[in-house]
């Protein structure tokens, strides 16, 4: 069967979001890939991260949870399928327990047409000195709406571009 090229029909099967951020690709790129830059941004707004593992390569695996004072620990894990700097980032995303163990959507709090793993792939274009990124996940954006993934994708690159505005100044100068 061949890909539909409906925007209609693709975002029924997969989320998709496009920001453009004020700064050079290889910044934006280095903020996805570094621990440090990770720490600071890779969660919804009143959250934090904590990456207990972090093998930036393809083939090499995270694990992280995210801490949220209202709504308890999400723990996940993935690998990395594909690393392109500064132009692609593609890897698996899975629910775990806090032991690494994947768990079922119901056991973490999601609604039962979460998939059990998701491919997230994210495209830097730099265009004029500012960089458009473009994130795929693949789960219906219905249901990353009604789960909250989508809204915590939202405050996630919110915090990345507060990030790298003072980065930016630094690389100016």
């Amino acid at each position: 069967m061949a890909a539909s090229s409906n925007p209609t029909e693709q975002a029924a099967r997969e989320l998709r979001i496009t920001r453009v951020f004020d700064a050079p690709r290889e910044l934006v790129f280095k903020a996805w890939t570094d621990p440090e830059h990770l720490a600071r941004w890779f969660a919804p707004t009143g959250c934090t991260t904590e990456f207990v593992q972090l093998d930036v390569r393809p083939g090499g695996v995270f694990r992280h949870v995210v801490r949220n004072p209202k709504a308890g620990d999400c723990w996940c894990k993935g690998v990395y399928r594909e690393l392109v700097a500064p132009e692609r980032i593609v890897y698996t995303l899975a629910l775990t327990d806090e032991r690494g163990n994947t768990i079922g959507a119901a056991q973490a709090g999601k609604g039962s047409d979460w998939p059990s793993e998701t491919t997230v792939a994210v495209t830097f274009a730099e265009h004029g000195g500012k960089t458009t990124l473009t994130l795929h996940q693949t789960v219906p954006e219905s249901v990353a709406k009604r789960t909250g993934a989508y809204p915590s994708w939202i405050q996630m690159l919110d915090r990345l571009a507060e990030h790298l505005a003072p980065q930016q100044d630094v690389a100016e100068q």
